[in-house]
């Protein structure tokens, strides 16, 4: 955890599943944490749970699945005297179910949220580390980046776009001191599954939220390109490179109705 150690490190859906585990995991480290997310409540008590630890905390309840919140947000962050040494861009959701259950605002808003703040924040926060040489940004995708999902394909379709940006910017800022890393969650113990309504569809094994947040905070710290999370999760991830497309939306579409595969 050297790497986290006297940095200020800004992190997306702070209260609550991974970027909470996150958040406590570097708490002792002494590190500056910049959390955010919608509720306040929770980053504030989080908030105090980490100043005990040892760290500093500063709360920035922020909204980012709305057009030009990610300005908005780093906007604030520097105008508050913070700058921002590491980024973990954690924030996202998704809906289970047909595409055409769900209204346009939802889609809006998740893509909003899973790719193009993540983008933003990303663009706003480089520079400034590119010219200190050092640095990293973790984006979280999911393993549901990997192949199209029917009954979940626009949650699919954002987390391809933050896989395929994170591994072409690792391979941009080789030698820059930057690091950049991609985590791909499979399921995991968070509120994410009854929020995207799919409690009765996820199976298979379920990791804990602060495994996850353990192994993405490793791979960012060794500037890995990828880290898929669990053995079951790396090998569905990696054979969706070999198993025809049309087979794998087969057996995918019979797993998000719920059905055996």
């Amino acid at each position: 955890m050297d790497f986290f150690r006297d940095r200020s490190i800004l992190i997306t859906g702070a209260s609550s599943g991974i970027g909470e585990a996150m958040a406590r995991q570097l708490a002792p480290v002494g590190s500056h944490l910049i959390l955010v997310a919608r509720s306040e409540d929770k980053l504030n008590a989080l908030a105090e749970e980490c100043r005990k630890q040892g760290s500093r905390a500063d709360v920035f309840a922020h909204d980012l699945s709305h057009n030009g919140s990610a300005q908005k947000l780093y906007d604030n962050i520097a105008g508050a005297g913070h700058r921002v040494d590491v980024l973990i861009n954690n924030a996202g959701f998704g809906k289970g179910g047909a595409f055409v259950n769900f209204p346009v605002e939802a889609y809006e808003q998740m893509i909003t949220l899973n790719a193009a703040s993540l983008t933003s924040l990303t663009r706003l926060c480089l520079p400034g580390m590119i010219e200190r040489g050092s640095g990293g940004v973790l984006n979280v995708a999911s393993v549901a980046g990997f192949m199209p999902i029917p009954y979940f394909s626009v949650y699919a379709a954002t987390k391809a776009f933050v896989l395929s940006f994170s591994e072409a910017l690792h391979a941009e800022l080789k030698g820059t001191g930057v690091h950049v890393s991609c985590l791909s969650p499979g399921p995991t113990e968070t509120g994410f599954a009854a929020a995207a309504d799919m409690e009765k569809v996820v199976g298979g094994p379920v990791e804990t939220a602060e495994k996850v947040a353990a192994l993405g905070l490793d791979a960012l710290s060794h500037n890995k390109r990828t880290a898929i999370s669990g053995a079951y999760n790396r090998v569905q991830a990696l054979s969706s490179r070999f198993v025809p497309r049309k087979l794998s939306m087969a057996i995918s579409e019979r797993y998000m109705k719920g059905g055996d595969v």
